[in-house]
This record gives structure tokens, sequence and C-alpha cells, in this order.
């Protein structure tokens, strides 16, 4: 087996699994967005708060990161170039989420530390797709 042939099976592996990935992102949005009023009123006082106080820049730059995610993990499976500035404005919606999420809500009071754990996974996983996507650019495999 060739190394592009190796390359292109790790492109395509990696691709199915940002894909994946982003379309978990996109229905934790859909979630998020959606939720009813008489789901909200289920949860516990601290996490109501974190729901009634969510500015509209959030729910927007959240929308830009998970499917400019999964539009660019598309456009990667398919070795488009376009992919890269896709990931990156979902990378760059991704950092004004987790800005919200880090420095101007409350959640980590009201969820504990281990609520850390996936917004980092999600922040180092963009800065992979990105980095990825400009690698494999730079060696002539996307067009």
């Amino acid at each position: 087996m060739t190394n592009k042939n190796k390359l292109f099976k790790w492109l395509k592996a990696i691709s199915i699994f940002a894909i994946i990935w982003n379309l978990l992102g996109v229905g934790a949005y859909l979630m998020h967005t959606y939720i009813s009023d008489e789901a909200i009123a289920l949860l516990p006082e601290s996490e109501k708060m974190l729901y009634s106080n969510i500015p509209t820049w959030y729910t927007v730059a959240f929308a830009i990161a998970v499917f400019g995610g999964f539009i660019g993990s598309v456009l990667l499976f398919f070795k488009k170039k376009l992919a890269i500035s896709v990931l990156m404005l979902s990378l760059i919606g991704v950092f004004v989420q987790m800005y919200y999420n880090f420095f101007k809500s409350n959640s980590m009071e009201v969820y504990g530390p281990g609520s850390l754990v996936m917004p980092i996974l999600v922040i180092l996983f963009a800065i992979f797709l990105v980095g990825y996507a400009r690698a494999l650019n730079s060696n002539g495999y996307l067009s």
C-alpha cells in the first residue's frame, strides 16, 4: 500500500469521525435551542438560571461552530479546499462560544470542574481539524 493510499484512508477515517462528532454537536445545538419551557421547568433552579440568561450572540456562535464543523468535515471528506475556511469559521464560533462558557456564565459553578472536559475536547478537536485541513492542502491533497 502506498503512502498516498494510507493517507486517503486516514483522511476518510478522520473525516467520518469529524462528521459524526459534529452531528452530535448539531444535535446538542438543536436540543439547546428548542428546549421546551416544560423541560426547563423541570431543571434545578441553578440550571434554569443558565438557560434564562443566554445571550443571542452565544446561540449564533454555537450554530456557527457546529454547522460549520459539520459542513467543513463533509468538505474535508470530499477533499475540498473550502474545508479550511469553513473549519476556521467553525473554530472562531467555538472560541466565542467557549468564551461565554468559561468567562461569562457560571456553568462551572453549576456543573462543577468536570464540565470543563467536553469544552476542552471541542476546542482541541476544532484546532486539530483546521491544522489537519491546512496540512492536507499544503501537501496538495485538497482541490
